[in-house]
């Protein structure tokens, strides 16, 4: 498995990240996470339609859940033309908690406790903390898995560019 040293700093400390750096173009790769139900889900249950997949390192954390609460007001005037899911390596029972509490309804919470796939495959695992936590980063993806907007950002505990990533979603779902 690729890492990528210093890729990231987390509270200025440079940390590694597992997996490759994606850009846009790619084609988005398989994972397999875990929905509130427990169910498991891989690229393949998604709809195939625009999807964006805004990854944090734990939703009880105060930016994590300002960009869940962020993108669940924009995702809204969507409708049924975009999928959005919020990924972390909470536990499926702590995302459904906290999405009840926070009126979350159009994110759909995806844990990658089970296997850490989609953090390896798309290169947000961080290595090195005493926990592992996924890195911030949001990927957009149009209706057949290509990548069409990534953005890792460099500072876990800094914001993503939510314009840049509202207009790729828009783009995408023209």
């Amino acid at each position: 498995m690729e890492k990528r040293a210093n890729a990231v700093t987390f509270k200025g400390n440079p940390f590694t990240l597992v997996g490759p750096k994606l850009k846009a173009g790619d084609k988005a790769p398989n994972f397999t996470c875990v929905n509130s139900g427990l169910e498991a889900i891989d690229l393949g249950k998604t709809p195939a339609k625009t999807r964006l997949f805004s990854v944090v390192p734990s939703l009880d954390t105060p930016v994590c859940s300002e960009q869940t609460r962020k993108f669940e007001q924009v995702v809204a005037g969507f409708g049924d033309k975009v999928a959005c899911y919020t990924i972390s390596l909470d536990m499926p029972f702590a995302q459904k908690r906290f999405c009840t509490d926070a009126n979350v309804s159009h994110m759909v919470s995806l844990s990658d406790v089970h296997n850490h796939s989609f953090g390896q495959n798309y290169g947000v695992l961080i290595e090195g903390l005493p926990i592992p936590l996924l890195s911030r980063a949001i990927f957009v993806l149009d209706k057949n898995n290509t990548l069409s907007y990534v953005e890792y950002v460099p500072e876990v505990t800094s914001h993503p560019n939510y314009d840049q990533a509202i207009a790729a979603v828009k783009a995408a779902s023209a």
